[in-house]
């Protein structure tokens, strides 16, 4: 909040703007290689004359806790989000949380309030899209471009863009040369889409979102980092053209702008993973009402904790939920130790 308050008080005859590049699951160790390896010429020119840094990514670490603590400029506590999944309070049915759920002001609604105009574009958890003083089209959870779009007549210019909102994760898996393809045409998508907003007239702030190298990574970091024959050479060519569009972003901005580029995480191969409810389980604090549970609605009430995605645990607190077996104060707190110390005391089974 405080960069806000420092561009809203900042006046010049020359009306300073910001550009703000999301570019979803890229760890700082993978852009330093490819801009050592000169793979992303562009990117290590922005890193010589301006800054590079590594920041702390949010508790969990996924883009939807992530960007909404960036947009808000305060924590989960603040905002709401605390992940992919959540159920209300008194309550077991989950729900995946939505920009309806968001407790906290966003940076664009503060600007647009402010007077400032600003173009907004594939952010995480901003669907349904609110007015803004500008352009918003929501990112990650929005259905489809009919409904995705503040002014939603503007979906209609950006489909004959050949616009896409996402790519499709249940396509990918099932073809990873689709994927490809598709990460391909969304990137060029939003980069039409993007300097078409931002040709339409002034502007204070732009934000686009580039969501495809997170579906890249899930789905082909581990080809890559393996050195796949095929998979890994167009996993780099995807990156050398997000480097070009960045390139041609920059070219657009005068002296007066400011452009921002940042990450929300990091990404690596998956190993192993651990099952945090099957933990609790075999622990005695998690206990199910059948014998295949199938989701939250079937805890026994004699539960004490249970997990959500990803690996939130959760004391089966009276008073907040619907069968809390655990009192608030002492005993919540022994609890919690009693879970921290035998969390602390996992060992892999295989190295120790």
């Amino acid at each position: 909040m405080n960069l806000i308050n420092r561009f809203l008080r900042r006046t010049t005859p020359a009306n300073p703007k910001v550009v703000f590049l999301g570019i979803d699951g890229t760890p700082l160790s993978f852009l330093q290689r490819m801009m050592r390896q000169g793979q992303m010429p562009n990117m290590a020119q922005l890193a010589q004359e301006g800054s590079l840094v590594e920041n702390r990514s949010v508790y969990p670490t996924v883009s939807s806790v992530a960007w909404s603590s960036f947009m808000t400029g305060v924590n989960p506590a603040k905002h709401g989000i605390f992940g992919f999944i959540d159920r209300p309070v008194g309550s077991l049915k989950p729900f995946i949380p939505t920009g309806r759920n968001m407790q906290a002001r966003t940076l664009w609604e503060i600007l647009s309030e402010a007077g400032k105009r600003v173009i907004v574009m594939n952010v995480p958890v901003t669907y349904p899209p609110k007015p803004v003083n500008g352009a918003l089209v929501s990112g990650f959870l929005a259905p489809r471009l009919e409904v995705a779009t503040y002014p939603p007549e503007l979906a209609g210019e950006l489909s004959k863009l050949g616009y896409i909102l996402d790519v499709d994760p249940w396509r990918a898996r099932a073809d990873k040369r689709q994927l490809l393809a598709d990460v391909d045409a969304a990137l060029e998508g939003r980069e039409r889409a993007l300097f078409h907003l931002m040709d339409q007239g002034p502007w204070d702030y732009a934000h686009c979102h580039i969501m495809e190298t997170d579906r890249l990574h899930h789905f082909l970091w581990e080809e890559m980092e393996a050195g796949h024959p095929e998979f890994a050479p167009r996993f780099f060519d995807f990156y050398r053209r997000l480097d070009g569009f960045i390139g041609r972003v920059r070219q657009r901005l005068d002296n007066h702008t400011t452009l921002m580029i940042m990450s929300d995480h990091g990404f690596c191969t998956l190993r192993q993973e651990v099952y945090v409810n099957k933990w609790l389980a075999d622990m005695g604090w998690l206990k199910y009402a059948t014998q295949e549970p199938k989701g939250l609605p079937d805890i026994a009430p004699e539960s004490r904790a249970f997990s959500l995605d990803p690996g939130r645990i959760y004391v089966n607190l009276k008073g907040r939920e619907p069968q809390g077996s655990v009192s608030p104060g002492a005993e919540y707190e022994r609890l919690c130790d009693e879970i921290l110390q035998a969390a602390l005391a996992l060992r892999d089974p295989e190295s120790g």
